[in-house]
C-alpha cells in the first residue's frame, strides 16, 4: 500500500490524496454507527449519547475498531474513511474529523477520505456515521 499527496495538489490536514493498493484483500464495512453492542436497533433510542458529539465518536470508534478486527485489519489498513456528520456547519465537520483523527482509530484517517454534512443519518439523534474501506495482507 502506498500514499502520497502529489506536489501539484494542496496541502491536507494529515489525510492523503492518493492510496494505491496492489496484491490486497479488501475490506468492506458497513457504516458504523453509534450503538453499543447491546443496543436494540429498532428502539427510538438506540443511539448511545444522543446528541453529544464527543460519545457519538467514542461509540463509532469502537465500533469501527471491533469490526476491522473482526476482519483481521487494523486501523492502519484503512484505505478510504468517509465520514458523515449531520451538521451543516464546517466547524464541526471539522470537529469531527479531528477527533476520530486523534482516536485509537486516527491511522484510518490519513488515507484517502472525505467529511460529509448531511441533513440527518438513520438514527434519532444519530450525529455521526463512519464509512471505511480497508485492504489487507492476503
Amino acid at each position: 500500500m502506498t500514499r502520497h499527496n502529489p506536489t501539484d495538489l494542496h496541502a491536507t490536514s494529515g489525510y492523503h490524496h492518493v492510496t494505491i493498493v496492489e496484491g490486497r484483500r479488501l475490506v468492506l464495512l458497513a457504516g458504523q454507527c453509534p450503538l453499543a453492542a447491546d443496543a436494540d436497533p429498532d428502539s427510538a433510542d438506540a443511539v448511545t449519547g444522543p446528541g453529544d458529539l464527543d460519545v457519538q465518536i467514542g461509540q463509532v470508534a469502537t465500533n469501527t475498531s471491533i469490526a476491522l478486527r473482526a476482519a483481521g485489519a487494523t486501523p492502519a489498513d484503512v484505505v478510504r474513511a468517509v465520514l458523515y456528520v449531520a451538521s451543516p456547519d464546517p466547524a464541526v465537520l471539522g470537529t469531527a474529523w479531528d477527533r476520530f483523527l486523534a482516536s485509537p482509530i486516527g491511522p484510518a484517517f490519513h488515507s484517502a477520505g472525505t467529511v460529509v454534512g448531511v441533513t440527518c443519518l438513520g438514527y434519532p439523534g444519530q450525529l455521526v456515521e463512519l464509512d471505511v474501506t480497508a485492504a489487507v495482507e492476503s
